[in-house]
């Protein structure tokens, strides 16, 4: 039986081993904190962009109502889907202060710390969302959401690296490729949570978008029992002894000897390093930027983070309602449809998480935006003989937004949130995060104002929007290496 010491971690012995191998009880522990980490870490991200989606109609009517009993007169309808616009808009807003705030904070509190802190914008968050309808103040339903952005922001960021840094070399992939069967998971419980039988009622959008926080609780209360990076435990804080101690919980009561001499060997070349040119042995956005020897990996970080969100999934999710009701589909069955993108996504995560280190990053990366390519191609033609009345052509469209995120989910979900973990060292890491973070969260905040233009215009923006996955793909093609567990490998490809 476990017992706690006066640092907080459980007590047991650590058996030193030569070899990497994993004792009986390491892979529980692993399982045990990558659920514990992702549900209230990257599931809140899918879930949060999804919850908004049901209640669309009912916030309107309390923004409307609200406005009406303040001025003596309601909003117009352009005003109204700018009120909305806004609502949703502020959540990417709040996600590029996470990503920027991401990186100091695993430097200074560590990985779990980080996510665990992290909770208190959630929480905070869902207290106003909860009193927003008895205060009648939709301003307060705009802060919230800028809350739970900057949550996701820092999670986003922050648990890919816990999980890269904490994973075996042989499973490093797949275990933080799983930051994106979380997000998909998230997104699809946020749909199925919003049915009208469920939170999606009338009465209870507040309840709905205030429901975050229980996966959030669950992270606090479950989070602290596990293990803390043993990368940044040893390479960051120079705590031999905790990183041991931590590398063994993970492995099974095993502590790889090797893998520690690795991180050892890690930290004694970032301290030359930093003698050498005279700065902190942690790197900031700035330090990437003029460093010549990381610019290429900069580069490819920079280009997946920025097509991953051009290719504009997120609109789909945000507006699936406008989506499938302009392709046709009845709006009493709009709801259900939905749910099944959420699906599609999970489903397409968990098969690249199966195939990451059988077919390769670079593969999947490329074979998904490849598909979207085509779906994209597909959906436009479908969509211009819809409106020229071809029958049928609304059950293709339909087909093809499930297709397209289907695609993205088989590997660009996944594969840009982890390229920083493989592709910078432990110095560089929090800093690569931050700048590809930045991307994410810049572009997506554009999404938002595209999304407005299919409210306003009807589908052509969003043919437009679906093109792009073509240059993704193109730009991906050229420049993204096939990332390995181990830095060594990756490296001579990106500096060519």
């Amino acid at each position: 039986m476990l017992q706690m010491d006066p640092t907080g971690e459980p007590e047991e012995t650590i058996r030193p081993s030569i070899g990497g191998e994993d004792g009986g009880g390491g892979a529980t522990i692993l399982a045990l904190t990558i659920c514990s980490a992702a549900i209230g870490g990257t599931f809140q991200y899918g879930y949060n962009i999804s919850i908004i989606n049901a209640p669309t109609s009912y916030i309107q009517t309390f923004i409307n109502d609200t406005y009406m009993e303040r001025w003596g007169s309601g909003l117009e309808s352009s005003q109204l889907t700018l009120m909305w616009t806004i609502i949703v808009s502020v959540f990417s807003l709040g996600g590029l202060l996470g990503a920027l705030l991401a990186g100091p904070l695993s430097v200074r509190f560590g990985r779990k710390t980080s996510l665990l802190l992290n909770n208190g914008f959630l929480f905070a968050g869902a207290v106003l969302v909860l009193t927003s309808r008895v205060a009648k103040s939709f301003e307060m339903i705009i802060f919230a959401r800028f809350l739970v952005g900057i949550n996701s922001g820092v999670s986003m960021n922050v648990q890919p690296m816990y999980f890269g840094e904490s994973a075996p070399k042989h499973l490093r992939g797949a275990v933080a490729f799983s930051s994106a069967v979380f997000t998909a998971f998230g997104i699809f419980l946020g749909q199925v949570v919003g049915l009208t039988e469920v939170l999606g009622a009338q009465h209870l959008w507040p309840y709905l978008l205030a429901s975050n926080a229980l996966p959030g609780l669950i992270q606090l209360l479950t989070l602290p029992w596990f293990p803390e990076s043993p990368r940044y435990l040893l390479i960051d804080r120079g705590d031999k002894d905790a990183c041991i101690k931590a590398l063994g919980r993970l492995r099974g009561g095993v502590a790889p000897i090797l893998e520690v001499e690795e991180m050892l060997e890690e930290q004694e070349q970032q301290k030359t390093a930093a003698l050498n040119s005279g700065s902190s042995a942690n790197k900031t956005p700035w330090t990437l930027f003029k460093d010549a020897g990381l610019r290429s990996q900069l580069r490819t970080v920079m280009a997946a983070s920025s097509a991953m969100m051009l290719c504009g999934t997120d609109t789909i999710y945000v507006y699936a309602y406008y989506i499938f009701l302009a392709a046709g589909i009845p709006p009493q069955m709009i709801q259900y449809i939905t749910i099944g993108t959420g699906a599609s996504e999970f489903t397409a995560s968990i098969l690249s998480t199966l195939l990451i280190e059988r077919v390769g990053r670079r593969y999947l990366l490329i074979g998904g935006y490849s598909l979207m390519s085509f779906w994209s191609v597909v959906f436009t033609v479908a969509l211009n003989l819809q409106s020229r009345g071809v029958a049928g052509m609304a059950y293709l469209s339909m087909a093809c937004v499930f297709a397209y995120i289907l695609s993205f989910g088989l590997g660009p979900a996944g594969v840009s949130g982890i390229l920083p973990t493989e592709i910078f060292d432990q110095s560089a890491r929090p800093a690569a995060y931050m700048v590809a973070g930045s991307c994410m969260w810049r572009l997506k905040e554009r999404h938002w104002q595209r999304s407005r233009q299919i409210l306003m215009e009807g589908m052509e923006p969003l043919k437009e929007q679906y093109q792009l996955g073509k240059a993704s793909s193109l730009t991906n093609l050229m420049l993204d290496p096939d990332s390995k567990p181990d830095l060594e490998s990756i490296q001579p490809q990106v500096n060519v």
